[in-house]
């Protein structure tokens, strides 16, 4: 269930980064609400994941994963550019918090 938990907050933090961008400064009702449920969701969720993770970990690979989920769709949604040194850097990402998880006490 953890890492269900966890994925479960990597979704919601995408959804909360991809939201925070449509709110218009949160001057927009609907998609400030539909962001703050969003993150409210991430954070309960991470917070039962790092019921059995250590926080290090739990919290680089939520930050980590959303953060190269948000990329990705940001390209897709708002049409972002997706260059190779953004690509290089969020394998590195990925690869460090994968790194950071194989090698934790």
């Amino acid at each position: 269930m953890t890492w269900l938990f966890l994925g479960i907050a990597v979704i919601f933090e995408i959804a909360f980064a991809l939201g925070a961008n449509a709110t218009n400064g949160f001057t927009r009702l609907w998609p400030s609400v539909f962001t703050l449920a969003a993150a409210a969701g991430g954070i309960y969720t991470l917070s039962l994941a790092l019921r059995h993770l250590d926080v290090g970990v739990g919290y680089t690979l939520w930050t980590g994963l959303g953060g190269v989920g948000t990329v990705v769709l940001g390209s897709l949604v708002y049409k972002e550019k997706l260059t190779l040194p953004r690509l290089l850097s969020f394998a590195s990402i990925i690869g460090g918090a994968v790194l950071l998880k194989f090698t934790a006490a």
